[in-house]
């Protein structure tokens, strides 16, 4: 065997013995687990058992062509990778199997060492699908409805909505408050509908600079404006077949809303600097933690757009009207982050929890992520209390500094002036998912202020 040829299994297809032969001796030369069919139809009954990730298909065969084997093939087993063996008389039609998903030719006769180039990458291109697969399968258990936790009324409701949601292809607007869930519930959607198998793609709409949203939603052609060096696919064609979430889709600037309009409209749009349309087949699923209508009326969000998107609405409950969750989602939070902290921490006391229950929440179910992190770094023990929940005080607010007298009342003010400053910078922060630029706007600094800020009170994600 070859130093570096990554063994595979090979089904080779053609009519002539003498062709397949050489190509089989060549390739279990070479290490590869190689069968031979004389024909489409011998090669079908065998792929079954078989189950080529390469198949070496001639282009020209009785009873049923190579192309026609190739798709037959590919129906049982998709992530299958297809070469074509052709005469030089025959390039064109090679070239157009390529189009059709094939993906390479080899003309006859053949070079070996040239074959073997080709077969080693069509084996790549076979292990990369299969690792995507791989990911999907593991991304449709992580995301799924029962990972949307909570055993209140309140979430056993969400939960059977998302699930009449999923059934069906429609556009989605999922509403919220900032931290309770949104991309959760988007991703569920997704993977419990008939698209789980085909891409997701996920947006923040307000993480894109206002003169990019054109060219990073439906792409540009070449030398369309000074810095569009080379072609470039936008989120729409890579979500093509599959799903586009829009996260906070009420920053997006008016005159974006009305190429994405038509997207919704005709499922068509054209490149930055491109003249022909392309189609696509994408399910909408955007979400705000804005009130649109009020957008509407306050000429911020086309009205056409808002009932294009509102098709189908899901509200998502604020953490503070479904209290009784908390528990789950303490304890769920603790395990998932035990290993990640090297804490032996096992569980949460009655007070603490009851103090987290009292707690007001404005940031959600990320402000409770937040708390049970900074508590699980507190404590020592394997049992997180009240004091290790000290930051936070009985009434649900954030705790205040307490007056000492030492350092005089101008001390105390400022104390309690950078504590003020502190917490509300971080709110603002994760309610915007952590983009500097949109916490900036909403806190009226600049991105400069608000970084050193950050520095000053050590204000880190996670």
């Amino acid at each position: 065997m070859k130093e570096g040829i990554r063994k595979g299994r090979i089904l080779v297809v053609d009519d002539e013995e003498k062709i397949r032969t050489i190509l089989a001796t060549v390739l279990r030369d070479a290490g590869y687990e190689v069968e031979m069919a004389r024909d489409g139809m011998e090669a079908l009954g065998k792929s079954s058992e078989f189950k080529p990730e390469l198949l070496i298909a001639d282009l020209q065969m009785p009873r049923m062509d190579g192309m026609d084997t190739i798709l037959r093939i590919k129906e049982r087993l998709p992530n299958t990778v297809s070469i074509i063996l052709t005469a030089h008389g025959t390039i064109p039609s090679a070239v157009q199997a390529i189009k059709q998903g094939v993906y390479d030719y080899l003309t006859k006769p053949f070079d070996n060492e040239q074959m073997l180039l080709v077969v080693r990458r069509a084996l790549d291109v076979y292990q990369l699908r299969e690792e995507v697969d791989q990911l999907r399968r593991e991304l449709r258990k992580k995301y799924t409805i029962e990972d949307i936790i909570g055993e209140s009324s309140v979430m056993e409701g969400l939960r059977q909505q998302i699930r009449r949601i999923a059934e069906t292809d429609a556009t989605v607007l999922i509403e919220g408050e900032s931290g309770t869930g949104k991309e959760l519930v988007a991703r569920a959607i997704h993977y419990e509908s008939k698209r789980r198998n085909d891409p997701l793609l996920i947006v923040d709409c307000a993480a894109i600079p206002s003169n990019l949203i054109e060219s990073e939603f439906f792409g540009h052609e070449k030398g369309a404006f000074t810095d569009a060096r080379e072609q470039r696919i936008g989120k729409f064609e890579e979500a093509n077949s599959g799903s586009i979430f829009l996260d906070e889709v009420g920053e997006f600037p008016l005159d974006a809303q009305t190429k994405l309009l038509r997207v919704l409209q005709e499922k068509e749009f054209t490149r930055v600097g491109g003249t022909v349309s392309i189609k696509v087949d994408v399910r909408v699923i955007a979400a705000t933690n804005k009130n649109l209508e009020e957008q509407v009326k306050n000429g911020k969000f086309r009205e056409d757009l808002f009932y294009r998107i509102n098709v189908l609405r899901l509200l998502i409950p604020p953490l503070r009207e479904h209290k009784e969750d908390i528990p789950a989602y303490a304890h769920h939070f603790l395990a998932k982050y035990r290993d990640t902290f090297r804490k032996d921490i096992s569980s949460i006391s009655d007070d603490a929890l009851q103090l987290l229950k009292s707690h007001d929440w404005k940031g959600n179910i990320r402000e409770l992520e937040s708390v049970v992190q900074r508590a699980m770094l507190n404590t020592e023990g394997q049992t997180i209390g009240t004091p290790d929940l000290k930051f936070l005080d009985e009434t649900g607010a954030r705790g205040i500094p307490s007056y000492d007298g030492a350092g005089g009342l101008e001390a105390y003010v400022r104390a309690l002036t950078e504590q003020t400053e502190k917490d509300t910078i971080l709110r603002v922060l994760n309610e915007v998912n952590w983009n500097r630029t949109a916490a900036a706007e909403k806190l009226k600094i600049s991105r400069k202020t608000l970084f050193n800020k950050m520095q000053q009170y050590g204000l880190e994600r996670g």
